[in-house]
């Protein structure tokens, strides 16, 4: 007798682990937020955003992955893998936003010390620990085989390192009253959440500006281009990224005398593809005349 098996699609797997992170994580950022209001402790109310921002940023970038599973349509014929770069642009722009406040608060913090509960500190944190711990092991079996995930793989294993470094704040103020050490571990956490976003936006960007790709070099692909036999020249060449995964060009091609354009088309589209893994070309011949 056959024996029917139902496996599900890993990439549905990493989608419900995310989502249980998503839930895990905005749990936490209530429980932070109320423990840091009743403490007094401004670095626990910045662990608390920083976990906010991380469970906002899975949320955001789960829809623009469902959003980018749509196929092309008469309306976006390149489809809407995009999606997940604008996400990316928000989800960056809010962290740099939520950095420079977190900056401002322990700053002001420095001028105007206020009485912290050390203990609730220590009790909060020391919960948000175990909840990162949890997240983080709920996404890194799939973050060996996923960007997507391993990135949140990896925010929550720094999220359970400023839990730590919470902690040790905590920890200090009830062992030896050192108040100072709450807004200086707010200023190590947003210093870290700024580097964080400040590093990743410039690649944002230039991704949506259909920037040249990370490590291709336009002049290499014309040279590769302009030494097969049958081609006179090539210019009026652009290179950009369609999506996280597919690079796109488009170029002039200068024909010489009897060439065969439809063998030189297969030739020079297989060199695209094989060397310089460029997947979709577009390539428009001319004569010499015409050059």
């Amino acid at each position: 007798m056959g024996h029917n098996h139902h496996h599900r699609d890993p990439s549905e797997i990493g989608e419900r682990r995310l989502w249980w992170a998503v839930l895990a994580n905005m749990l936490l950022t209530i429980a932070q937020i109320i423990g840091g209001i009743i403490s007094g402790s401004l670095s626990l109310v910045a662990d608390a955003l920083h976990n906010f921002s991380d469970a906002a940023s899975l949320l955001i970038a789960l829809v623009a992955i469902r959003i980018g599973r749509k196929p092309p349509d008469q309306f976006k014929t390149f489809g809407y893998k995009r999606a997940e770069t604008i996400a990316a642009l928000i989800n960056l722009t809010t962290l740099i936003i939520i950095g420079l406040y977190l900056c401002y608060e322990a700053v002001m913090r420095f001028i105007m010390p206020e009485e912290i509960a050390g203990w609730t500190v220590v009790i909060v944190a020391g919960i948000a620990l175990i909840v990162d711990v949890f997240t983080a092991a709920l996404t890194y079996s799939q973050s060996k085989t996923s960007m997507n995930i391993k990135a949140a793989f990896l925010h929550n294993l720094t999220d359970a390192m400023a839990s730590v470094g919470v902690i040790i704040t905590g920890t200090l103020i009830l062992h030896y009253g050192w108040v100072w050490t709450d807004a200086a571990m707010t200023l190590i956490i947003s210093g870290y959440v700024l580097w964080q976003g400040f590093t990743e936006i410039p690649k944002v960007i230039h991704f949506l500006m259909e920037g040249t790709p990370e490590g291709m070099d336009i002049q290499e692909i014309t040279s590769a281009m302009e030494k097969e036999t049958g081609v006179a020249g090539v210019h009026h060449v652009h290179v950009w990224q369609l999506d996280e995964h597919r690079n796109a060009l488009e170029a002039h091609v200068v024909l010489s005398e009897n060439a065969e354009m439809d063998n030189l088309k297969t030739r020079l589209k297989k060199i695209l593809h094989d060397k310089f893994e460029i997947q979709h070309s577009t390539l428009e011949f001319e004569n010499t005349k015409c050059y």
